[in-house]
């Protein structure tokens, strides 16, 4: 295909969104995380689908590293199908939906409020009916995105988790790594990982590896490719994949390795060169490795900003690899932009 993809164009836009995020967003969020600290919730639960699901994800191990109380993801079918009205007294809960519209989603957080709990609303649509039924709603203000592949609205989702986190928990550090985050992310969307995209040819399935933060960006990043590409990528930790996952690594098998500057690396270090030893085609974000690819890599200088750098990058690269196989990114195969589940 011809021309700049809207996707394209949404990546490029990854910065200005999250710098708009960051200036023109802080009043909600920082009402939510006070709302937060007062609440002293005795547990976080999340509620998403899809690619607002991953961000989901990603909020949960920085809310576990960071406040140090467990995060449940809700299964919204529990009030939607079964009608269940779950025991919520001492939760808050944070919703995550790009267009707020969904039906299952906006009844598991009405229901999560009728179950006791703190109502905190994410979404990119700031008058929708999931800001209606949260007690507190921040817009994430990405901007209207057309391709059907969410791409900076899933940045800004978890880019305003980490904000709200870093609100509710009084954590100057990561507040001011979120500050200087655009430019990092500017960054980020330049590195190039077409070496990966020469390894992936003639393969039709891959694993994606991470641990903790970067784990959730692996499931976000298996998603892209099988939206976009048309590739079978399945996301894995990279503690998991060394059991049963390990039988389909031939020579040759292609693994992208997402690795952030946190505590998880050396053991990402680790698996990458037990894979290659396997003859695994590897290709990770880390200095660490000897026997593996290394791919360029934005670092943040904080361990939970680093992963939203890596799928800003990756992101660029999965665009142009759907182009190079002739595929449009914008309307992948029996997708729509929204969809409205029961």
């Amino acid at each position: 295909m011809s021309g700049r993809t809207h996707m394209a164009r949404e990546i490029g836009e990854i910065p200005e969104a999250a710098a708009r995020l960051i200036v023109t967003g802080s009043d909600a969020l920082a009402a939510a995380g006070e709302a937060l600290r007062a609440f002293e919730p005795a547990m976080l639960a999340t509620v998403a689908r899809g690619s607002s699901d991953h961000a989901a994800s990603f909020l949960k191990y920085a809310t576990e590293i960071t406040a140090r109380i467990p995060v449940a993801s809700l299964g919204p079918s529990i009030a939607s199908i079964y009608g269940v009205t779950l025991r919520l007294d001492h939760a808050a809960t944070v919703a995550i939906s790009q267009s707020g519209k969904s039906p299952d989603i906006v009844a598991m957080t009405e229901m999560a409020a009728r179950g006791g709990a703190l109502t905190i609303g994410l979404t990119n649509a700031a008058a929708s009916p999931l800001a209606e039924a949260c007690r507190h709603a921040a817009d994430i203000m990405a901007g209207p995105e057309r391709s059907v592949a969410a791409t900076k609205t899933f940045v800004n989702s978890a880019l305003a988790g980490l904000s709200l986190l870093a609100r509710w928990t009084s954590d100057d550090g990561l507040a001011a790594a979120l500050a200087r985050l655009p430019d990092d992310l500017g960054s980020a969307i330049s590195c190039d990982w077409s070496g990966l995209a020469e390894a992936l040819a003639g393969h039709e399935s891959l694993f994606i590896l991470g641990r903790g933060p970067s784990m959730a960006i692996a499931q976000e990043a298996a998603l892209k490719f099988k939206e976009t590409s048309g590739v079978h990528a399945e996301a894995y930790s990279a503690a998991e994949v060394m059991h049963g996952p390990l039988a389909l690594v031939k020579p040759g098998f292609p693994v992208l390795l997402l690795a952030a500057r946190d505590a998880a690396e050396p053991s990402l270090v680790k698996a990458a060169a037990a894979l290659a030893e396997r003859g695994a085609a590897v290709f990770a974000t880390t200095d660490g490795v000897a026997a593996s690819h290394r791919l360029p890599f934005a670092a943040t200088g904080h361990p939970l900003a680093d992963p939203l750098a890596l799928i800003a990058s990756f992101y660029a690269f999965v665009e142009a690899f759907a182009r190079g196989r002739g595929l449009d990114p914008d309307t992948p195969p029996n997708l729509r932009k929204v969809t409205e589940t029961l």
